[in-house]
């Protein structure tokens, strides 16, 4: 009787090209969903700044001023303790809105820079003195280097005062963020902004303002509340 060994069997073709296919397949699954990721993230990158810059236009048209605790005037340049163009819209803004009964009182806010022998709030405070609103009914808080210390300042006076709404008076393109950082020391505010100076002046002002806003903005609800600058 002959004996016949068997050899093993040969791997099929077909199973070995199934498998082929399979991790080409899961390659190509794992490829499009990176690519997917990738492209989400930069629709984010792209779209949120427009939706804020949106929202900056959008704000810097509205005009809202309820009847308040005060109005908060916030600073600008002086200069020897004569407003700055910038700060003497916003004076005369919110001179207005006091006569019209908005508020029985006007907060003018912001510090002074090194070499300056008067801070912005008391800039503001002598211009509304001079145009007849009396002192008793003017708070200057002479703190501040930017807008959130300013505000920051302002929210501690407040407290003082047992004082909770205002109006803030300053450039259309600042509403937004303005309102955003009172809420966040704890004022209610309503923005009224000036429709007139240096910061409305052509589309190309306007246009550099809206970017310089949404940057700040995002800064500021991303890490300037950590930081505590902006």
């Amino acid at each position: 009787m002959t004996l016949e060994i068997g050899l093993p069997d040969s791997p099929r073709p077909q199973q070995s090209t199934d498998r082929d296919e399979g991790n080409r397949r899961r390659r190509r699954g794992r490829s499009w969903w990176a690519l997917r990721a990738l492209l989400l993230i930069v629709a984010l990158v792209l779209l949120i700044p427009l939706v804020v810059a949106g929202r900056v236009w959008y704000a810097a048209r509205q005009d809202n001023h309820p009847r308040s605790d005060a109005i908060i005037v916030l600073g600008a340049a002086q200069y020897n303790g004569r407003p700055s163009p910038t700060l003497e819209w916003r004076l005369v803004h919110a001179l207005k809105l006091y006569n019209n009964g908005v508020a029985p009182a006007i907060v003018t806010v912001g510090g002074k820079r090194p070499g300056d022998n008067y801070t912005e709030a008391a800039a503001g405070r002598h211009w509304l003195l001079e145009h007849g609103v009396p002192q008793s009914r003017l708070v200057a808080v002479s703190a501040g280097y930017d807008t959130l210390t300013s505000l920051k300042a302002v929210g501690r006076r407040y407290r003082q005062l047992n004082w909770h709404s205002g109006v803030i008076v300053t450039d259309p393109w600042h509403s937004l963020r303005s309102r955003r950082m009172a809420a966040d020391n704890g004022i209610e505010a309503g923005v009224s902004p000036t429709r007139s100076g240096p910061s409305v002046q052509t589309r190309d002002t306007q246009f550099h303002y809206i970017v310089r806003e949404t940057g700040g903005y995002l800064w500021y609800v991303t890490a300037g509340r950590l930081l505590g600058t902006q």
